[in-house]
């Protein structure tokens, strides 16, 4: 693996065995007269059946290999999540030899975009994420809820760039620091599938430099996948309100995610998303992919 990918697997290595008590895996015999949190090396390696030595060297950054089947049995003993598990596996991926090609510009296929212009009709936002957290579709009722993406200049039609540089954002989620934490980690998970992408280094040296919030979470290596959840909204127009979200993949771009919004029937929030659908008029928006 280069020389960046060793670096950031040592980096989520250390990060996630500091994270790990040992009373949590049966070592509270062991746990007495620790220096730093978390499980000391050799007994993340016994408990992963690797030699210490072997594990330091990927932990320092100095292996070069590292088997699925070593990284699946670290992950079991690190007690990782399916998206931390994946991350592992992201970062110790060998990387092919042969030289990769520039990512093309990524567009959303006419089927997606048919089907989030027909959410408008239920009242439900639904946008697209791609590589880098790139906003490349979004429907009217998303566009009246979060902002309207397409009046943004190209390098700014990213969600990242919004959560952390767009002072409307803070005002817009009433938990404005989970929404954001959350976006570090899905930008982590991004870096590890996407390794060595200039635009991404370029955004992460952004926000880095901009934002002292982000600077101070990136270093913490959590990744997170979004499925479902919840999200609450205090909106200038419609005022406080809570959507449930689910997040899908087409089929065509395992890169692209569409996120589409719901909320209860009868509740004040379906009230508000209903205010929000009948204060804009223009036509589904479409958002260019950033280039």
């Amino acid at each position: 693996m280069s020389g960046m990918k060793s670096s950031e697997l040592a980096e989520f290595l250390r990060t996630c065995r500091s994270r790990v008590g040992p009373g949590e895996l049966g070592l509270d015999g062991e746990s007495s007269r620790r220096r730093v949190p978390g499980l000391r090396r050799e007994e993340l390696a016994r408990l992963a059946g690797v030699s210490v030595d072997y594990y330091t060297r990927l932990e320092q950054g100095r292996s070069r290999s590292a088997s699925a089947e070593v990284l699946d049995a670290l992950a079991t003993a690190l007690r990782l999540d399916d998206a931390e598990r994946q991350h592992l596996m992201d970062l110790g991926r060998p990387e092919p030899a042969r030289r990769r090609r520039r990512a093309r510009p990524q567009r959303v296929d006419p089927a997606t975009l048919r089907l989030i212009e027909m959410l408008d009709e239920v009242h439900s936002p639904a946008f697209v994420l791609g590589r880098r957290l790139d906003v490349l579709a979004h429907n009217r009722i998303a566009g009246a809820l979060i902002a309207e993406f397409r009046a943004l200049p190209a390098v700014d039609r990213n969600q990242a760039r919004f959560v952390f540089f767009d002072p409307r954002a803070r005002e817009l989620y009433q938990d404005w620091e989970a929404v954001a934490r959350d976006t570090v980690a899905m930008l982590r998970l991004d870096a590890g599938r996407n390794p060595g992408d200039p635009q991404l280094s370029a955004l992460i040296g952004d926000l880095s430099i901009h934002s002292a919030e982000f600077r101070d979470w990136w270093p913490d290596h959590q990744v997170h996948r979004r499925t479902t959840g919840a999200k609450g909204y205090h909106h200038p127009v419609a005022g406080d309100l809570t959507v449930r979200y689910q997040a899908l993949h087409p089929a065509d771009d395992p890169d692209q995610t569409l996120f589409v919004y719901t909320t209860e029937p009868g509740s004040a929030s379906e009230a508000a998303m209903r205010l929000l659908a009948g204060s804009r008029s223009e036509n589904p928006v479409r958002v260019s992919p950033v280039r």
